[in-house]
Parts: C-alpha cells; sequence; structure tokens
C-alpha cells in the first residue's frame, strides 16, 4: 500500500519541477518576465502549501485513502487546463488546481509510514519514500526536454495528466484503511469534529519549539526546488548557452543524485539534539554552494555544484524525523501537515522572491543569476540560525 500511495507522490515531484524544463518554451510563447515565470512555478507550491492545514485533518479525521482519491483528480484537471492554456492566466489557475490536487501526496505517506510501522523506522521509510518518488523528477529531466523539443509543452502536461490517472486508479485499487472504514470496529475512539480538529491544530502554534521548526522547513525544501524546479534550466541555458537537452540531461542528473540522499541520510539518523546539529550544520553547507553556484560562473563548476547540493539535499529527510520525534502520537498528522504547509509556501515564495530579485536585478545589468543565488543563500542562513536560536522540543517528546 505505501508503494502505491507513493505513486501519487512521484507525480507530484514531477509536476513541481516541469518549469526548470518548460521556461523557455512558456517564456517564448507567453513573453513571460522572470517575475511571472517565478508566479507560474510558486503557484504550484503556494496552492500545495495552503492545502496541507486541511490535508493533515483530513487524514487525521478520515484516514490517507479517502484524503488522496478525493483530492488528486484535480492534479488531472488541472494538467489538461494546463495544456489546454490559451494565456498566462489560465496557465498559473492550471499550476494552482495540480497544486491543491497534489497536496496528499507526501502527507500520506509518512503518516502512513508513522502508523503502521514503529517509531524507529520512520526516518529510513519516509527517506526510501522520497528516493522512490523521486522518479517523477526524473521524467522531467531529458525525458521531458525530448519530448518538448519534439512536439511541445502542452504534450509533456498531456502527459503527466495521464500518468496521474493511472496513479490514482492504482490507489484506488491497491490502498484499504480497515480502521477508517464507515462503522469499522476498529475505530474505538470518537471521531472530532472538524472545529475541534481545526483548533487542535492550532494548538501547535502555542509550543514554543514549533516556531523554530517553521523557520528551517520554510527554507531548506524551498532552495533545492527553486534551483532544480526553476531556474537551473534558465541559468545553464543562459549563463552558459546549454541546449533545452543539455539543460534536461543536468536536469536529470540532479535528480538523480538527489534520491540517493534521503535514503542516505534516513539511515544515519543520530537523534536528539545530535540531528539538530546536523540540521543546522547540513544547512550552513547548503549555504555555501548556492554562494559558490552564484559567484563562479564557470559551466562545469555549476554543474557540478548543482550536483552536490542534488546529492545534499536528501539531509532535509531529518527535518520530518524532527517533527515526529517532538509532538506526541495524536498531532502527528496535523504537525507533519503544518510542517510541510511551511515547506511548500517557502517554495512558493521563495520561487516568487526569486523571480522579483531577478526582475528586479535585469534592469540594473546585474547577473539575473548570481542575483537569485545570493538571495536563497541569505534566506537558507535567515532559516538556520532560526532553528538554532528559537526553542527546541523537551526530550523525549510525549
Amino acid at each position: 500500500m505505501l508503494w502505491a500511495l507513493t505513486a501519487a507522490f512521484a507525480m507530484s515531484q514531477a509536476f513541481r519541477t516541469v518549469a526548470a524544463i518548460l521556461a523557455a518554451p512558456l517564456q517564448a510563447e507567453f513573453q513571460l518576465s522572470p517575475q511571472q515565470l517565478g508566479t507560474f512555478a510558486g503557484a504550484f507550491h503556494f496552492a500545495f502549501g495552503a492545502m496541507q492545514l486541511f490535508v493533515g485533518i483530513g487524514i487525521d479525521l478520515h484516514g490517507v485513502r479517502w484524503t488522496v482519491l478525493m483530492g488528486f483528480p484535480l492534479a488531472i484537471a488541472g494538467a489538461v487546463l494546463s495544456a489546454l492554456a490559451p494565456s498566462f492566466g489560465p496557465l498559473v489557475l492550471g499550476q494552482v488546481l495540480i497544486g491543491i490536487g497534489c497536496a496528499p501526496a507526501f502527507l500520506v505517506c509518512t503518516v502512513f509510514v508513522a502508523r503502521n510501522f514503529p517509531a524507529q523506522r520512520f526516518t529510513a521509510l519516509s527517506g526510501a519514500v522520497m528516493s522512490l518518488g523521486g522518479i517523477g523528477m526524473l521524467a522531467t529531466g531529458t525525458p521531458l526536454a525530448w519530448l518538448v523539443e519534439a512536439t511541445s509543452w502542452r504534450m509533456g502536461f498531456w502527459v503527466l495528466a495521464g500518468c496521474s490517472a493511472a496513479a490514482w486508479a492504482l490507489i484506488a485499487w491497491r490502498v484499504h484503511e480497515p480502521d477508517f472504514k464507515a462503522g469499522g470496529a476498529a475505530r474505538s475512539v470518537p471521531r472530532e469534529s472538524f472545529g475541534q480538529a481545526m483548533l487542535t491544530f492550532v494548538s501547535l502554534f502555542r509550543l514554543p519549539h514549533t516556531l523554530g521548526i517553521i523557520a528551517l522547513s520554510f527554507v531548506c525544501y524551498a532552495s533545492f526546488i527553486s534551483l532544480r524546479g526553476l531556474w537551473l534550466g534558465p541559468l545553464l541555458i543562459e549563463r552558459h548557452g546549454f541546449s533545452l537537452v543539455q539543460a534536461g540531461n543536468v536536469a536529470l542528473a540532479v535528480s538523480a543524485v538527489s534520491l540517493i540522499g534521503p535514503a542516505l541520510f534516513g539511515r544515519f539518523d543520530p537523534g536528539g539534539d545530535a540531528r539538530r546539529r546536523w540540521l543546522v550544520g547540513y544547512t550552513l553547507l547548503m549555504v555555501a554552494g548556492f554562494v559558490s553556484l552564484a559567484l563562479v560562473q564557470v559551466a562545469a563548476f555549476d554543474v557540478v555544484m548543482m550536483l552536490a547540493i542534488g546529492l545534499l539535499s536528501g539531509y532535509m529527510i531529518l527535518q520530518y524525523s524532527e517533527v515526529r520525534a517532538s509532538y506526541p502520537s495524536h498531532l502527528v498528522g496535523r504537525a507533519l501537515g503544518l510542517f510541510t504547509m511551511s515547506m511548500f509556501m517557502g517554495v512558493a515564495l521563495m520561487q516568487w522572491f526569486t523571480g522579483f530579485v531577478a526582475s528586479t536585478a535585469k534592469p540594473f545589468g546585474a547577473d539575473i543569476y548570481t542575483a537569485v543565488l545570493l538571495t536563497i543563500a541569505a534566506l537558507l542562513t535567515v532559516g538556520a540560525l532560526g532553528f538554532a536560536w528559537l526553542p527546541k522540543a523537551p526530550r523525549p517528546a510525549a
């Protein structure tokens, strides 16, 4: 059942990274500015992040199967709308629908692991899910670039719509939750009302360690996805003269190495305060990577540094373990929902803001990619310091 749920997550990974390859043809067809490009890429993540509150509550109240089956058809509809979009407005609306539809995709996997496997296996299994789901990112590298060059960017969305329909059918066939069936004998506690669930969700903000977790989650994943999912293709094409397929090859390689990281870091989770030190240290290494990428404008170096950032990004799986250990078991769904919400709202805002930075830098003759990458590095630094200095959760969690 877990691997069937991972199929939807793989499609979510594909949708959130299409902009890196589609940026050039979309700019050519719709005459998009860098800020509009950032809005296009960020629309998915804004909708995805905004829905996490409701997804977390939905999972806690109704289970993972019902939540993903009800939401994921919107991703299919959004892909179809994007493929048919006659202008920029409908294209962005399509991304919003895709983001809403994909909103449960990874959270249902992590909650399924938390509910059905021992706590000590949480990090390793979540890392394996993230690595397997990353196959979706592989598809939006060279394969998508070939498809776009051979046909059009619209065909890319048609293919993703078809694959998403297949993922939905697989989940409907393979995933079942006896505990959440209506009238099921296994459900021994009364079901909360929506209002009660919302109050419980809000109570997470009263815990002093929540703010530090949000500060780090807001920037870490956003940094990697802003690179891989938006700026990688334009940077290589405009800074170094790569073709679309060559940029797709690099995107494929970055995606491939990023699949190794979560499983690798997940197997060596030190736990406790050591995990917090690892999170801060690896975030600062990411800062160094983005600064180097911004300042050393050599094609081979840029490609190597992108690969290094892709591999290092796997440490972010440790954040899920930190959340899992920081809240009592009955709040796991909502705590992970809050974490995922902040993570993807961070992606949306970082992609929009870096688009704004690029549009602002361009009239002054500054290199827009240097400005973008240094902005990402600065935001990562703020997140790491916030996580380090703000209160931490008591050990052990209740």
